[in-house]
Order: C-alpha cells, then sequence, then structure tokens
C-alpha cells in the first residue's frame, strides 16, 4: 500500500523533509520523526518561519531551520497538499524551480484537495493526524521505530487530536497511542514537558484578555470572529500565536457554532483559522478557496479587506449552519418512523 514511500527512498542519499508556513505539532513532530525513522539517509528539517516557542515542547525543534537545502537528493513535504500553505517557497524562484526538478514526495491526511503545481508523489489517507500516517506506514514497511520517533509522533498525534478527543479519533487510534507506549513513549512524561512550554507570561496572559474583549459575534452568537491586525502578529506571535491562544475559548461560548480568527498583513494577506461544533469548518474554508477537517480548516486570499471578509463569513456561515439543521432535522424524521 506504501510502496511510493519504499520506491522514494531507494535511490537518495540525502533528504529534506518540509513543513509549510503555518508549522503545528502534527507537521513539527511528523517532520521529526520521519528524521529518526530514517536514521540510514542524511535529513535536514526545513520550514520557511522560525518554529514558535509553543512548539518547542517537542525535542528536536531545534535542527529545524529556514535554510531550504538545495543539495538534497528529494523533498518530502509533510502535512500539507495545498500550495497556498507553501506559498513562500513558491514565490521564491530558486526554490520553486529546485521543487519542479527534483522528486518530491507529499505526506498528508487532510480531505482538502491536492492542488500543488509541481510534479509530485503523494500518499494522502482521511487520518486524524499525519503522524498517523507516518506510523501506519513505518509499521507496514517494517520500518524500525526507536523511541525518539515514538515520542515524536505520538506528540504529534496527541497534538493534533487534542488528546485522542476529536470526532476523527477511533479505536484504531487509541490501539496506535499504545502501541507507541509500548515502544517507550510516556504520555505523563510528555505532558509534563508540554505543559511547560506552554506555560504563558504575564504579558501574554493580559493580551489574551485583550482578545477576549475584542470577540465579536454574528448570527445571534453562532458565529463569533477576533481580528489580529499585523501589529499583534509582529508583537506576541514569536512567543504565542493568537489563534492558539484565543480560538478554543471562542469555540466554547455557549451558541458558539463557529469561531474565526483573522490575522491581516501589510502586503493584502489575510488568513482564517475556524474551529467549528458542527461539522463544517472544511465547507466554511472551502468558501474562501482554503480546506481542512469537518471541525477545524484554515483559508487565506489576497482579495478582501477585513470588512469584506466577515460580510462573506455571515453570509457563507448562515446559509451551512441551516443547511446542517436542516440535515439534523431529516435525519430525526427518517428515523422516527
Amino acid at each position: 500500500m506504501y510502496d511510493k514511500f519504499k520506491e522514494f527512498l531507494n535511490d537518495k542519499k540525502k533528504i529534506s523533509i518540509i513543513q509549510a508556513e503555518n508549522p503545528d505539532g502534527d507537521s513539527l513532530g511528523s517532520a521529526i520523526a520521519l528524521e529518526f525513522l530514517l536514521s540510514d539517509k542524511e535529513i535536514s528539517l526545513y520550514c520557511p518561519v522560525d518554529i514558535p516557542k509553543y512548539l518547542r515542547y517537542f525535542d528536536g525543534w531545534s535542527r529545524v531551520t529556514n535554510e531550504f537545502d538545495y543539495a538534497a537528493d528529494g523533498y518530502i513535504i509533510v502535512d500539507t497538499a495545498a500550495e497556498v500553505l507553501l506559498s513562500k517557497l513558491m514565490e521564491d524562484a530558486a526554490i520553486r524551480e529546485r521543487l519542479e526538478n527534483a522528486p518530491v514526495l507529499v505526506l498528508d491526511h487532510h480531505e482538502t484537495e491536492d492542488d500543488l503545481s509541481f510534479s509530485h508523489e503523494a500518499i494522502i489517507e482521511t487520518l486524524p493526524s499525519c503522524c498517523t500516517l507516518i506510523y501506519k506506514i513505518a509499521k507496514e514497511l517494517k520500518i524500525s521505530i526507536p523511541k525518539d520517533a515514538a515520542d515524536n509522533i505520538l506528540n504529534g498525534i496527541l497534538s493534533d487530536t487534542l488528546g485522542l478527543t476529536t470526532a476523527s479519533v477511533s479505536a484504531d487510534d487509541f490501539r496506535m497511542a499504545a502501541e507507541l507506549i509500548e515502544l517507550g513513549s510516556n504520555v505523563s512524561e510528555l505532558e509534563e514537558h508540554r505543559k511547560e512550554f506552554m506555560k504563558k507570561s504575564q504579558k501574554i496572559l493580559d493580551y489574551k484578555a485583550d482578545l477576549i474583549k475584542r470577540i465579536e459575534y454574528s448570527l445571534d452568537g453562532k458565529l463569533a470572529t477576533i481580528h489580529i491586525p499585523w501589529e499583534d502578529i509582529q508583537e506576541y506571535s514569536n512567543e504565542y500565536n493568537p489563534n492558539v491562544l484565543i480560538l478554543e475559548e471562542m469555540r466554547m461560548v455557549e451558541g458558539v457554532e463557529v469561531a474565526v480568527a483573522i490575522k491581516t498583513y501589510p502586503d493584502g494577506k489575510l488568513t482564517g483559522k475556524i474551529r467549528s461544533s458542527s461539522p463544517i469548518a472544511d465547507k466554511v474554508a472551502g468558501f474562501f478557496g482554503g480546506g481542512g477537517h469537518p471541525y477545524a480548516a484554515g483559508f487565506r486570499t489576497y482579495d478582501l479587506s477585513y470588512d469584506e471578509c466577515v460580510k462573506d463569513l455571515v453570509r457563507c456561515c448562515n446559509d451551512l449552519i441551516e443547511s446542517e439543521g436542516e440535515e439534523e432535522s431529516e435525519t430525526i424524521s427518517y428515523g422516527s418512523f
């Protein structure tokens, strides 16, 4: 089933593993885990942005560099098959040329369509995390999984599934976690390490309080939005991603079905991170050309102002929430017969 992975490795001595420009626990865990799984290769870890401080509980994060390895024999892109999330690479003519002329393998778990414009092979399965896919590949191909790889795989899975609590999690994922523990991972130790790095400074806590006051509600409280301007990104992002700081708090407000954090940049770029209580986050993102999971998704655009984006969000969320409500009503009606 994973012959593409085996074939990709066959004639390569030096491989660069690439994360998108919005690194998260799953992409970071995937990249570092592959470094340990492919210990017979020369591996470099690349991300176009600095790994934020709140992700530095992953042992090995410091080996991720912003310097692209043009000398690699091949490249593995983890946790995305969406070109919009690789725009920093695509905007660099030299990097783009290298990716267009070198072997590239994509490993991803999102339902979003693969739209990469350069030639590549891909292994894409709808799974709770990219780390889940990497574990399955290692198991099927009988690649030895050392403790360091197991730790990063488990950390990545726990990050993307909110501790194995998201709707996409199945019994198989708990069995997988148990197998990783048998390989030496210690959940308690991983969690204590994570908590230490997730601690907030007084400055960040004050900022969170400010963000909470700035939340705006629409559609009778069903849609919650927050604007994160460039000034905030510059001042706070290196210490703590504002999206991570506020989105779950917004989603947990009584009555909120969709929460969206919108960042705006000086070049006109606008990004949106979405969390939803109903399985429509990917559809909301799709309205703006983005994608993701039913309960967590994102998008990017250069075509809208913040106010225009919020107006479009109100319109599309209203339609999607109504459609979801109608589907639930039909299910109840059919179930009553």
